[in-house]
């Protein structure tokens, strides 16, 4: 009787169990993207729309924490102005720049 009730018992037991452990692993990759991968390409889309942005006599500041004015802009790469001295203009990526101050904004 024990042998019966194991048998059909435990085959319904296994396909319960199967389906359940199924909503469990979408219910952790829905977390997963709702509140790591979305997030984070929200963030990169907003930083390209920064670097898009970018003008030349735009107040800068970098990701080694220094701030300078823009003075020229390539496809991958800006000059910019350090300081009150005008001899110190260093070539950097885009990707460098943390954030932006418009010009026009003061």
């Amino acid at each position: 009787m024990g042998i019966l009730l194991t048998g059909e018992a435990g085959a319904a037991t296994a396909a319960g169990g199967g389906i359940i452990m199924i909503v469990y692993l979408v219910l952790i990759f829905g977390f997963l993207y709702f509140f790591m991968i979305r997030p984070q390409k929200k963030e990169q889309k907003k930083v390209a729309a920064m670097l898009s942005a970018l003008e030349v006599g735009d107040c800068v500041l970098t990701s080694s924490g220094f701030y300078g004015i823009v003075i020229d802009i390539t496809d991958d790469t800006v000059i910019v102005e350090f300081g009150n001295n005008k001899n110190c203009r260093i070539p950097m990526q885009k990707t460098a720049i943390s954030q932006v101050e418009k010009a026009d904004a003061e």
